[in-house]
C-alpha cells in the first residue's frame, strides 16, 4: 500500500471580499518528490502557498499531514509540523554570521544558559555539508549573494527537521551556475526523503527539477499530472487557457535617426569606455552576465549615478550627467530591474504610482488635480490591460505582472523618446511575458528607441534587432539580429570575443 503524502490539501477554497482566491483545489505532496505549481500571476499560487503554510485559513477544504487532517492556527504551527517555505527574497540578520542566522532564538546553550558558540558553528557545518554546498558558518550575511541567502533559509529548515519545503521563485534572481548549484541542493533534499513544491515561471525549470506539475488558473485547479506526460506547448496551454500564438512578436520596423548616443561613457571601477547608438524604432538588447555592468550603465545614462568620462545624447543634444530630471525633460525613461524598491511606491495607490511621473503636467496652481490623476492613470491602466479591482488600490496588492504594467505605464505616460527596460519580464509569467513583448514591439514600430536589458538569452534573441554584450564593464560584441544566437552572445558575454 502506498504511503499516504506528506502533506495534502482537498478541496481548498479561500476568498478576499468579493474575489475568489482559490476554488477547489487539492494538492499532493509525496517524501522524495519535487512537485512544481505553475500558473500565471494572479492564478491562486501565493494564496495556496500562504494557506500550507498557516498563514491563511481556508473558507472551506481540509490539510491532510500524513493522511490525518490538520488545522494550522498560524505560521508557527505550520513550521512546527515540518513546513518550512523558502522565499525569492530572503530576510537575514546581516550583521549575524550565517550560522547564528540559522539558529537565531534557539542557540544550543551551555551551562548557565550561556551560547554555546562552538556547537553552533558545528551544526551548521553539518548542514551546508548535508546540502553538499561550501559555505563558512563565521562568515557574515552581509554580503552573501541571493543564492547563498537561500541556501541558508535552506539550512534553518533542515535544522528545524523540515520535511516539506516550498520554494517560492528561488531561481529568479540567480545566475546559471547558481541555479545549478540549488537544483543540486534540491536534488540532494528529494533523496534525502524530503517533499518539495517548487513554484518558477521558467517552464524549463519544471521540467528539469520536477516529476509531477499542478496547473492552477483563476484560482481554479486544472490539472495536476506527471511531468513526463507534457510538452513545454502543453503546459503553457494549461497556465494560459489558450495557445500562446507567439512569445516574441516581434514587429519588423525600419530604424530612423540616432535618438540615443552614449560615446566613451566611463565609471572607474565599474564601466569602461562604453559607445553605442540607439536608433528610433530599433530594439537594441544590452545581454551579458551578472556583474558585467548593464545595469550600472543604464543607470549612469539616465543620471541617477554619476559617470565619470564620456557624453551622452538625446537627439543630439548633450544631457548633463547626475541629474534624472533633466533626463526625463529630454525624453529618456528607465523602468529599473527591481520593481519593488525602485520602480514602486507600494502602499501607494496604482493611481498615485501610475501618476508620479506627471506631478508637474497635472498640478493646477502647484496642487495636485486628483481628477486628472486619476483620469491619466485610468487610460494607461487600461491600455495596458493591468487586472486590479480598484485603481485607488495600493499597487502592492497587484500580482508582480501587473506591478510590472504598472511601472510601464508610468513611464510611457512621460511619452518617451528612448525607453530603458532592464529585465522586464523577470518573475512575470508567460502570458504577461508575451503582453509585456508585444507592447515593446509595438512601441519600436510607433518610433520610439527601445534599449532592453536582459539576462534572458531567449528573450534577447527573439526581441533584439541589435545585440550589444558587456564582459566585465566593457562591450566585446555589437552582434546583428541575423548572427546573434546562443553561442555567439555567450562567447562575447564570457569575454571570448573582442
Amino acid at each position: 500500500m502506498r504511503e499516504p503524502p506528506v502533506l495534502a490539501a482537498q478541496g481548498l477554497s479561500k476568498s478576499f471580499g468579493a474575489v475568489r482566491a482559490l476554488q477547489d483545489v487539492s494538492l499532493e505532496l509525496r517524501a522524495g518528490e519535487a512537485h512544481a505549481l505553475a500558473g500565471e500571476n494572479g492564478a491562486g499560487k501565493s494564496t495556496l502557498i500562504k494557506t500550507l503554510a498557516g498563514v491563511h485559513r481556508p473558507d472551506t477544504g481540509t490539510l491532510l499531514l500524513d493522511g490525518a487532517p490538520v488545522v494550522f492556527h498560524g505560521p508557527a504551527g505550520a513550521r512546527d509540523a515540518g513546513i518550512a517555505v523558502i522565499y525569492q527574497e530572503p530576510t537575514l540578520f546581516p550583521d549575524l554570521s550565517v550560522a547564528e542566522n540559522i539558529f537565531m532564538g534557539r542557540q544550543p546553550r551551555r551551562s548557565l544558559r550561556r551560547v554555546d558558540h562552538r556547537a553552533v558553528r558545528t551544526e551548521a557545518a553539518a548542514l551546508f555539508a548535508r546540502l553538499g554546498v561550501d559555505l563558512a558558518p563565521d562568515q557574515p550575511a552581509r554580503g552573501l549573494s541571493i543564492a547563498d541567502q537561500q541556501i541558508v533559509e535552506i539550512a534553518k529548515a533542515l535544522s528545524l527537521d523540515a520535511r516539506v519545503l516550498i520554494m517560492d521563485e528561488p531561481t529568479a534572481a540567480l545566475t546559471g551556475s547558481e541555479v545549478a548549484r540549488l537544483f543540486g541542493v534540491v536534488r540532494n533534499l528529494r533523496e534525502q526523503g524530503a517533499a518539495v513544491l517548487f513554484i518558477s515561471h521558467r517552464i524549463e525549470e519544471i521540467f528539469a527539477l520536477c516529476g509531477h506539475v499542478t496547473t492552477l488558473r483563476d484560482g481554479a485547479l486544472v490539472a495536476s499530472e506527471p511531468v513526463e506526460d507534457l510538452t513545454e506547448d502543453t503546459l503553457v496551454r494549461r497556465m494560459v487557457g489558450r495557445d500562446l500564438d507567439e512569445l516574441y512578436p516581434k514587429q519588423p520596423a525600419e530604424p530612423g535617426p540616432v535618438a540615443l548616443s552614449v560615446r566613451r561613457l566611463t565609471r572607474e571601477g565599474v564601466f569602461t569606455d562604453v559607445s553605442f547608438e540607439v536608433r528610433r524604432g530599433e530594439i537594441v538588447g544590452l545581454a551579458g552576465l551578472v556583474g558585467a555592468g548593464r545595469s550600472e550603465v543604464a543607470r549612469a545614462v539616465f543620471g541617477v549615478d554619476r559617470w565619470d568620462g564620456g557624453e551622452v545624447e538625446i537627439d543630439g543634444r548633450p544631457l548633463a550627467k547626475g541629474a534624472p530630471s533633466l533626463a526625463m525633460a529630454a525624453g529618456l525613461a528607465l523602468v529599473p530591474e527591481d520593481r519593488r524598491a525602485q520602480g514602486l511606491v507600494m502602499n501607494m495607490s496604482i493611481a498615485r504610482n501610475i501618476g508620479l511621473t506627471g506631478l508637474r503636467t497635472t498640478a493646477r496652481a502647484g496642487l495636485m488635480d486628483r481628477a486628472a490623476e486619476r483620469d491619466r492613470s485610468l487610460d494607461w491602466a487600461v491600455r495596458l490591460q493591468v487586472k486590479y479591482a480598484r485603481i485607488a488600490d495600493a499597487v502592492g496588492t497587484l500580482s508582480g505582472g501587473n506591478q510590472q504594467k504598472v511601472v510601464l505605464a508610468k513611464w510611457l505616460a512621460t511619452g518617451p523618446k528612448v525607453l530603458i527596460v532592464d529585465e522586464p519580464t523577470r518573475g512575470i509569467d508567460v502570458g504577461t511575458k508575451a503582453e509585456v513583448h508585444r507592447l515593446l514591439s509595438r512601441l519600436a514600430a510607433d518610433g520610439v528607441a527601445v534599449l532592453m536589458i536582459s539576462s534572458d538569452l531567449p528573450e534577447i534573441l527573439g526581441m533584439a534587432d541589435r545585440v550589444l554584450v558587456m564582459h566585465e564593464g566593457r562591450i566585446t560584441a555589437e552582434i546583428p539580429r541575423s548572427l546573434a544566437t546562443e553561442e555567439s552572445v555567450m562567447t562575447a558575454a564570457t569575454g571570448r570575443a573582442a
